[in-house]
């Protein structure tokens, strides 16, 4: 059966020489951003997109980045993954200096079939799962700058690179934006000891054909030199404050058939799964709020909802889409048992938007939510967001008249 992607591994070993006496103490990873470390921005970040497992490469200064998010190294790798908030974290430590290509070779054992793999000091925010969408053993995330002689461009057949060109010729061009999604054995064709990714690895797929690349237009940003770190202290907290969309779960995601709580009963309204990537693909948190009787009727357990919820989620991934969070309430006036309340998170009841955004702290100016009742509305405008009713039709073609065709 084919599953979407688990792991994302940050290459985060390096010295950080050009930072000077920044790095003399902290690794660069997580020398501190507006109070906390920049990799906690890209771990966010990767989290929002569903991924759970999280393969460190680490060299220098690598017991600082075991102690920040979990201990238990042995032999260079955790002997247990250890949970950071709800990530689970590996460490693979290099015991000398082994390049980018050294340290995934080293680690080889410990990789996914199919894996996202990624810099510790750059953050590129694109939607990750639809870079997983191109089927090759390799693929790499693009960017286009208006001059790409500083380095290196990258030359693009459709969507296979054909080849990179030396630091040379002014002008606009593509880049590699530091963000791969690769299959395990194609670590193998790296040498053993110290080895590059782009000198030793991407040529011999460019060769084969088996390298293809997307370019991408997120908010990027590496720390890799004193003035980018200090304009990160800024940038990185305006980029983290993203416009949120809120939707209702049944009669806006699915066609509502009462109670639906297995995989059978689920039917997609028109242009849900496309609305959804439409969204992520433009940067926006896309938010489920539902109120769920079923369990307060005893339909279905909690359980039973959350199992079902993560195969929700899991049909979206693998369609390059992701929802950020589900919310939801299992509580009713006339439920069972413990169920049997009323409740603030009961809509019309602003609960569940107020953890939404207690959570995710979106921008409300740009933020929208979309429900098929009058109980939808009330409860998102209670709750400061803007809102409107969906009465059925194309999901992407209302979301698209909703914020505008560009979606920016």
């Amino acid at each position: 059966m084919k599953r979407s992607l688990e792991q994302a591994v940050i290459l985060a070993g390096g010295l950080g020489s050009r930072l000077g006496a920044l790095t003399r103490e902290t690794p660069k990873p997580l020398l501190p951003v507006a109070g906390k470390p920049f990799l906690d921005y890209l771990l966010w970040n990767l989290e929002r997109h569903g991924f759970r497992r999280i393969l460190f490469l680490l060299g220098y200064k690598a017991t600082q980045f075991i102690e920040h998010y979990g201990s238990g190294a042995r032999h260079g790798l955790a002997d247990d993954a250890q949970r950071n908030a709800r990530l689970e974290v590996e460490y693979a430590v290099e015991p000398r200096p082994m390049g980018t290509g050294g340290a995934l070779r080293l680690a080889q054992d410990y990789l996914d079939e199919r894996f996202l793999l990624l810099n510790g000091d750059t953050l590129f925010d694109f939607n990750y799962l639809d870079l997983a969408l191109l089927e090759a053993p390799a693929a790499v995330a693009l960017r286009q700058v208006p001059d790409a002689a500083r380095y290196g461009r990258v030359r693009l057949e459709g969507n296979r690179i054909v080849g990179f060109g030396e630091k040379e010729g002014e002008g606009p061009g593509l880049i590699n934006g530091g963000v791969y999604v690769l299959s395990r054995p194609v670590v193998e064709l790296l040498p053993e000891g110290v080895s590059s990714l782009e000198r030793d690895l991407f040529p011999c797929l460019v060769e084969r054909g088996e390298l293809l690349g997307k370019p991408y237009e997120g908010f990027f940003l590496d720390i890799g030199l004193p003035e980018t770190y200090a304009e990160a202290q800024t940038a990185l907290p305006s980029w983290q404050k993203k416009p949120a969309v809120f939707l209702d779960r049944d009669g806006v995601l699915n066609h509502d058939q009462g109670y639906t709580h297995r995989p059978e009963q689920w039917r997609w309204t028109e242009g849900a799964v496309e609305a959804v990537k439409w969204l992520n693909d433009r940067g926006y948190l896309v938010l489920v709020v539902t109120n769920q009787a079923g369990i307060a009727r005893g339909y279905y357990t909690e359980e039973h909802f959350l199992q079902f919820t993560a195969w929700i989620h899991e049909q979206l991934r693998l369609a390059g889409a992701h929802l950020e969070a589900t919310y939801y309430c299992p509580y009713h006036p006339e439920g069972l048992g413990p169920y049997r309340r009323d409740s603030e998170d009961r809509k019309p009841h602003p609960g569940m938007f107020l953890r939404a955004i207690a959570e995710w702290q979106p921008d409300l100016s740009r933020s929208l939510a979309i429900g098929d009742r009058e109980s939808d509305l009330r409860a998102a405008w209670a709750a400061g967001v803007q809102a409107r009713l969906f009465a059925g039709g194309n999901l992407l073609e209302f979301v698209q008249d909703a914020l505008g065709e560009s979606g920016r």
